[in-house]
C-alpha cells in the first residue's frame, strides 16, 4: 500500500486533503508541526482539530515540535526585514524551511515513508523531456498557491502530492462535509498565522521593534510628518501616513539608514524594473540568456509580461514590459509560462525598484 505523510494544520483543506487520500487508499499517517504558542491554525486549536481528524479517519498522528526554527526562520527573519525597511514575505520561507523540508525528514527518517501531502491548491507533473518535476498553478485560480511554493526543491517536488489541486475549495468542502470531518465549517484563515495569534501585523511586530520616531519626507527632503517606526510603513502604502496634502501620498521608499519614510504621488511608486535575488528555477534549468515570461510581484496582482534577464550569483533582472505599482523589497517575484511556474525569488531594494 502507498504510504503518504500529510501535514495537518487542523484547517478543512489538510483536513480534506489526509481523508481524501485515505479514501483513495493510501496509508496516511497524519503530522502536525507545532509552530508557536497562542491561537491561530497552526497552534494549540489546530493541533486538537488535527489529532480529532486523526482518530475520525483511524489513522496515526504525530506532533513534531519545530518551534525554535519557527522562530529563527520566520520570526527573527519578519523582524529583522521590517526593522531594515523590506516587507518580508514570510510563506515561501516556511514552506521550504519550516515544513516541507523538516516534514520530509521525518517522515523519512523517523517513519520511513517517502512521500508527504498537503492541503495546498497547487499541482505537480514530471516532465519526462526535462526529467524535471514541474510545479504548475491550481485548477481553482481564485485559491491557487504556486506563488508561495516556487522555492520548493526538485526533490520536495519529487516526495510531494497536492490532492487538492484538481479541485475547487467548493469542492473540498462539499467532500469535507460528505466524509463528515468536523471542519467542514470551519472559517478559512483569512491572514499569517503570526497576525491570527497576535491580532493584527502591527501588533506582532511592535512586540519585537520599539518604536522609533522619525520623519516623513517628500523626494526633495521636505519634512511632511512624522512616523514611530518605519516598520510600519510599506512600499505603495497610502492610508495611515498622518499627513495632509493636496494630492494623495504614497510611501515610495525606506531610508532605513536614516530612519525616514519617503512619500510622493502615486506615478513616483511605478517602476519598469527591479532585480530579484535567492533565485529558485524550480521547473526548468537555470537559463544563460534572457527569457520571456508572465510575473506575479505580489500573491493577489495579475502576471504581466516580462523580459528576465540571468545575473550572477542567483539573481535576475526583470524588466516589465509595462511599469508595475508598488514593487516591495522582500516580496517574492514569481515567473510564469501559462500554468507552468519557471521560478522565482525574493525582491531586492535598489535604486529604481
Amino acid at each position: 500500500m502507498n504510504k503518504v505523510v500529510v501535514g495537518l494544520s487542523g484547517g478543512v483543506d489538510s483536513s480534506a486533503a489526509a481523508a481524501i487520500l485515505h479514501h483513495q487508499g493510501y496509508d496516511v499517517v497524519g503530522l502536525t508541526l507545532w509552530l508557536m504558542k497562542g491561537k491561530g491554525q497552526c497552534c494549540s486549536e489546530g493541533m486538537v482539530d488535527a489529532a480529532a481528524i486523526c482518530e475520525q479517519l483511524g489513522i496515526p498522528h504525530h506532533i513534531v515540535d519545530s518551534r525554535e526554527v519557527f522562530q529563527a526562520q520566520i520570526v527573527d527573519y519578519l523582524v529583522a526585514g521590517y526593522g531594515a525597511g523590506v516587507t518580508p514575505l514570510p510563506c515561501s520561507q516556511c514552506n521550504k524551511t519550516v515544513k516541507f523540508g523538516p516534514m520530509l525528514r521525518y517522515a523519512r527518517q523517523e517513519l520511513g515513508i517517502d512521500r508527504i501531502g498537503t492541503g495546498h491548491y497547487a499541482r505537480i507533473r514530471y516532465d519526462a523531456d526535462s526529467d524535471r518535476h514541474q510545479l504548475l498553478r491550481a485548477v481553482d485560480r481564485n485559491k491557487d498557491q504556486s506563488y508561495f511554493l516556487y522555492d520548493l526543491t526538485q526533490d520536495l517536488l519529487s516526495a510531494c502530492v497536492f490532492p487538492l489541486g484538481e479541485q475547487t475549495k467548493a469542492e473540498t468542502r462539499r467532500l469535507a462535509a460528505e466524509y463528515g470531518l468536523r471542519t467542514a465549517e470551519k472559517p478559512e484563515s483569512q491572514d499569517l498565522c503570526l497576525v491570527e495569534s497576535h491580532g493584527t501585523m502591527r501588533e506582532f511586530l511592535d512586540k519585537y521593534l520599539a518604536p522609533k520616531t522619525g520623519d516623513i519626507v517628500d523626494e526633495a527632503g521636505n519634512v511632511l510628518g512624522q512616523h514611530e517606526g518605519i516598520h510600519h510603513y510599506t512600499i505603495g502604502q497610502r492610508k495611515g501616513l498622518g499627513i495632509a496634502a493636496a494630492n494623495p501620498l504614497y510611501v515610495v521608499a525606506i531610508d532605513a539608514g536614516r530612519n525616514r519614510v519617503v512619500v510622493g504621488e502615486r506615478d513616483r511608486v511605478y517602476n519598469p524594473s527591479c532585480t530579484v535575488a535567492r533565485v529558485n528555477w524550480v521547473s526548468m534549468a537555470a537559463p544563460t540568456s534572457p527569457i520571456r515570461a508572465e510575473v506575479q510581484v505580489r500573491y493577489r496582482t495579475p502576471a504581466v509580461p516580462a523580459n528576465i534577464i540571468p545575473l550572477e550569483g542567483e539573481r535576475v533582472k526583470l524588466v516589465f514590459d509595462d511599469p508595475q505599482f508598488g514593487i516591495t523589497p522582500g516580496q517574492a517575484a514569481v515567473w510564469y509560462d501559462g500554468e507552468i511556474v519557471l521560478g522565482g525569488g525574493i525582491i531586492e531594494p535598489e535604486n529604481g525598484c
